[in-house]
């Protein structure tokens, strides 16, 4: 005989996930499927997640980080001289 638990009632309070909805227009659903077929991966949510970690780890490298100082430091720079050529 078991314990009898109350219908609707959480039972594991301490075990919570942070979840959030993402809309898609055609062309972003349109990248999302072909990018699911290159990582082979059919479920939409773990395509997203396996996406993320892949461009976090991408973001992280040295030699991406290295891009993106040196292309916000000529943003800066060109701001600060008045050469305004790029939004």
């Amino acid at each position: 005989m078991g314990i009898k638990q109350e219908p609707f009632r959480k039972y594991n309070e301490d075990k919570t996930r942070d979840t959030f909805t993402v809309s898609l227009n055609d062309e972003e659903r349109l990248l999302l499927e072909k990018c699911k077929g290159i990582i082979e991966q059919p479920k939409d949510s773990t395509a997203l997640k396996t996406l993320a970690w892949i461009g976090a780890k991408v973001l992280h490298e040295d030699k991406i980080t290295y891009i993106l100082e040196s292309v916000y430091a000529n943003k800066r720079k060109n701001k600060r001289v008045g050469v305004i050529d790029f939004d």
